[in-house]
């Protein structure tokens, strides 16, 4: 802020009066306003006495207004999500439940058990040599096969060893054996599943199945 300075004057001629009017406005102009006051004191005649007393500008005291600041967008409103409806339909645990059927077990299939045509006792051997058999088949020692003197081929025969309980079923290809007392000859894989071939010959139960 300038500083206030008094100032006083005294002209005593028109021209002086227009000058200081001059210099007034001038100071106007730059921001300081000058009073001037003619002053016609009782020695002085005809002079005239202007007091420059220098006064701040009213504008330049006023504070400038500060710059409107732009105006807040609102925020865009929230649109609240649908609401949840329930279904029209009863709730499942209010159904009265039932009982879901149990599935019905499966039949196993049993196999008939094979007809006894004939049984008996007699003596069993067994052989492991030959290449063709009465039915005109290779010989296989380590098939389940056996001779009998008149069983029609391909007749299944169960040969039980009394002696420890095992069986073997066999199938009958050839014809044999050809020695008194016996009326089945093994294959050499038939007789070791019931006996040991070190024996060579045993009495067994012998039974045909139909």
């Amino acid at each position: 802020m300038a500083g206030k300075h008094s100032r006083t004057r005294i002209f005593s001629s028109p021209a002086g009066i227009v000058a200081t009017a001059a210099v007034g406005v001038a100071l106007a102009v730059g921001g300081t306003v000058g009073a001037v006051q003619l002053v016609s004191g009782p020695d002085q005649s005809g002079q005239v006495a202007l007091d420059l007393t220098p006064t701040t500008a009213a504008s330049s005291l006023t504070p400038s207004s500060p710059a409107t600041s732009p105006s807040v967008s609102a925020s865009p409103s929230v649109t609240a999500s649908p609401s949840a409806t329930r279904s029209q339909q009863a709730a499942s645990r209010s159904r009265e439940r039932t009982a879901s059927p149990k599935p019905k077990p499966t039949a196993k299939k049993t196999t008939a058990a094979a007809k006894v045509l004939e049984s008996g006792s007699c003596g069993a051997s067994f052989y492991s040599d030959g290449q063709l058999t009465a039915n005109g088949e290779s010989f296989n020692p380590d098939a389940l096969t056996a001779a009998h003197k008149t069983l029609p081929f391909n007749t299944k025969v169960r040969v039980t060893n009394p002696a420890n309980g095992k069986s073997v079923t066999v199938r009958i290809n050839d014809r044999g054996p050809f020695i008194d007392g016996r009326c089945l000859d093994l294959s050499r894989a038939a007789f070791a599943s019931i006996a040991s071939v070190d024996v060579g010959a045993l009495t067994v139960r012998y039974e045909v199945l139909g």
